[in-house]
């Protein structure tokens, strides 16, 4: 059973490192021009704050996954650990998968908030509409978004397969209690 829930987190961290880098190529390679007023303006991920965030938490979280599925077969060859350093990994790897999922979910969330902002302009700050004149640029920010969402719920799941890894070390009967060598 062991080896297939590590099977199943690792083809989850696969399928979240690929959507992860979807989601920052699509934003970062987005961008746009039209010629207004005899001006040519571009509309780009840099102008807006929280995609410029967006790309670099991604990336950080895709290079994370990344790690993660690199320390797997790291974790093949060293049977022979003691339960007790087993725990603190257990423990650094629930912490660490509950932060990237947490990071990543407000990034994705900030920059919906902001690509909301653009597609409904707010008059009282004088923003303009921007997904009038530059549509490409919005489908793909879009795009990206729901790419950056699934790869949220696939962290989430890992997250929880991470949570099932460091709980079941403890004994039900006594809490935070190791269970007992067998």
């Amino acid at each position: 059973m062991e080896l297939g829930i590590q099977k199943i987190e690792a083809i989850l961290r696969l399928c979240a490192v690929l959507i992860l880098v979807l989601t920052v190529c699509l934003v970062a390679f987005d961008s746009q021009t039209k010629v207004i007023f005899y001006i040519e303006k571009k509309a780009s991920f840099k102008n807006l704050r929280a995609l410029v965030g967006l790309v670099y938490i991604t990336s950080l979280a895709a290079a994370y996954n990344l790690l993660q599925l690199s320390c797997y077969s790291f974790s093949a060859c060293c049977k022979g650990i003691s339960v007790q350093s087993y725990t603190y990994l257990a423990w650094l790897r629930y912490v660490l998968d509950q932060a990237a999922v947490y990071v990543v979910f407000a990034g994705n969330l900030a920059a919906f908030e902001h690509a909301l902002l653009v597609v409904t302009g707010e008059e009282n700050f004088q923003w303009l509409k921007w997904c009038n004149k530059y549509t490409r640029f919005c489908f793909q920010i879009g795009g990206s978004l729901l790419c950056g969402c699934v790869a949220s719920l696939i962290m989430f799941f890992i997250a929880s397969i991470s949570a099932f890894n460091l709980f079941r070390l403890y004994s039900p009967k006594k809490f935070l209690l190791l269970k007992a060598k067998c």
